[in-house]
């Protein structure tokens, strides 16, 4: 049996402000919809001011993400890169800190995350709300 490759472009708008958006059901969704079996799933945002992370949403954990990254990255002048909104050098910094991308394995059609585990995009930048986000699957 051969490998097959199957990808697509998701375009979201994430407003301005910093945000934590849920990426599992449109993963879920594309899995489906290419009759996926085994393999691997790809998330990657190529924005140079996002990443993607694989967390628990919805009791607390990203809304503590958003309140670690300001702490780490605090939107401030004193960074370099100096355009667009007071701070956003941190935006550019933030896919250091959190990659924009992640493979997860995916079995018998479904993303293997845990119990708990959800894939997110993470945005810190206020000034851009239009994101893409690729998926692709390799099985």
């Amino acid at each position: 049996m051969g490998s097959a490759f199957h990808t697509t472009t998701l375009r979201l708008t994430t407003g301005h402000r910093e945000t934590i958006r849920d990426l599992t059901g449109e993963c879920a969704a594309f899995l489906h919809e290419i009759g996926a079996r085994d393999g691997l799933l790809n998330v990657f945002v190529p924005h140079a001011t996002a990443g993607v992370a694989i967390i628990e949403t919805g009791a607390g954990s990203d809304d503590d993400l958003l309140d670690a990254l300001g702490e780490l990255l605090p939107r401030t002048d004193r960074w370099r890169h100096q355009h667009g909104s007071t701070g956003h050098g941190r935006d550019h910094v933030l896919p250091g800190l959190v990659a924009p991308h992640a493979t997860v394995p995916v079995t018998a059609g479904s993303a293997a995350l845990g119990t708990w585990q959800s894939i997110v995009l993470v945005d810190t930048n206020r000034d851009n709300p239009d994101r893409t986000v690729r998926l692709s699957f390799l099985g």
